[in-house]
C-alpha cells in the first residue's frame, strides 16, 4: 500500500494532467455537435475499415466451403431443370401427357487433376464406383461440355477431356438446328472446331453451339461454344468452322457427371437394330 501511495505520489500531476484531459474531451464532444459528428465519423470510419479488411479475410478463408455450397446448389438446380425431364407419356395419351420422369440425374465432383498442354488431354476427378460413377458418364461444367468418363476406380475417374483429339460430341447450331460433330485440333485451348456442317447452311459469327440430344451421354441444349469464323475450301462440300469454347479449361474447379437413367434401355435397342441388319 505505501508503495502505491508513493506512486501516486510521483506521477499526481501526470494522472491529474489525464483527468483534465479526459473532462475537456468530454465537455467538447458533449457540448458540440459538429466535433462530436466528425469524433464518430472518424471512428466509424476506422472500425469500418478493420471489420471490412476482417470479411474479406475471412471470407478467403471460407471460400472453398463457399464454392462447395455453390457448387452443390447448382447440382440441385441442374437435377431440377426441364432439361433433366422427359414426358412419360407420348401426346397422344389424352390424360396422363403431362407426367414426366427425372432423365438425367447429376452428381458434383472436383477436379483433383486437368491436363491442357498436350494433344490428348484427361481430367482426374475426385469421385468414383462408389459414388454411382460408371465409364461412359458425360462430364459437364458451368459453361457447358467438359468431357466422357473412360475409366474409374473406387473413389476416383478419369476423363476424356473436350481437348482430346479422339473426342467428338453431337452438336448443332442453335439458330438453324443444323447438327454436326464437335472435334478439337489439338491447337488452342479455348478454342475447338465444328465439323460436318454443309456448305449451304447459312452460318453466323457469334451464334451459339449447343448439344444435340442425339447421344445418350448429354441432355439437349447445353451451350458449349460459340462460332469464330468459317469457311468453303474450295471443291469441299463442308464449312470448316472454328468456334470459341464457352469453359476455360484453366479454371475448371467443380463439375458435374451426367447419368442418363435411359442409357441402358437406349443401347440395347440400338444394339438390337444393328444385329438385325447384319
Amino acid at each position: 500500500m505505501r508503495n502505491l501511495i508513493a506512486f501516486i505520489r510521483k506521477y499526481s500531476f501526470f494522472f491529474l494532467f489525464l483527468a483534465v484531459e479526459v473532462l475537456a474531451f468530454y465537455l467538447l464532444f458533449s457540448k458540440n455537435h459538429f466535433q462530436r459528428s466528425s469524433f464518430l465519423n472518424s471512428t466509424n470510419e476506422v472500425t469500418g475499415g478493420f471489420y471490412t479488411k476482417y470479411s474479406n479475410f475471412n471470407d478467403y478463408v471460407h471460400l472453398a466451403e463457399v464454392n462447395e455450397a455453390l457448387s452443390e446448389e447448382n447440382k440441385r438446380l441442374r437435377g431440377r431443370q426441364i432439361q433433366s425431364f422427359e414426358r412419360l407419356f407420348g401426346e397422344n395419351v389424352y390424360v396422363l401427357d403431362t407426367i414426366f420422369r427425372r432423365k438425367y440425374l447429376y452428381t458434383k465432383a472436383k477436379v483433383v487433376n486437368n491436363s491442357i498442354s498436350h494433344q490428348n488431354n484427361h481430367l482426374t476427378l475426385n469421385v468414383g464406383i462408389k459414388n454411382g460413377i460408371e465409364r461412359g458418364m458425360g462430364v459437364i461444367g458451368p459453361n457447358g461440355v467438359v468431357g466422357v468418363i473412360k475409366n474409374v476406380s473406387d473413389h476416383y475417374a478419369s476423363v476424356v477431356s473436350v481437348l482430346h483429339r479422339e473426342a467428338k460430341i453431337s452438336v448443332k447450331l442453335k439458330t438453324s438446328q443444323y447438327f454436326g460433330s464437335m472435334q478439337w485440333n489439338g491447337v488452342n485451348y479455348r478454342n475447338t472446331q465444328l465439323i460436318d456442317i454443309p456448305n449451304h447452311v447459312e452460318l453466323l459469327k457469334g451464334d451459339t453451339v449447343v448439344t444435340s440430344g442425339y447421344s445418350s451421354i448429354f441432355p439437349e441444349g447445353l451451350s458449349t461454344a460459340v462460332i469464330q469464323s468459317f469457311e468453303v475450301r474450295e471443291g469441299e462440300n463442308f464449312y470448316d468452322i472454328e468456334m470459341k469454347l464457352l469453359s476455360d479449361f484453366k479454371q475448371l474447379s467443380y463439375v458435374y457427371i451426367v447419368k442418363n437413367n435411359t442409357s441402358t434401355e437406349l443401347q440395347e435397342l440400338e444394339e438390337n437394330r444393328e444385329g438385325q441388319n447384319d
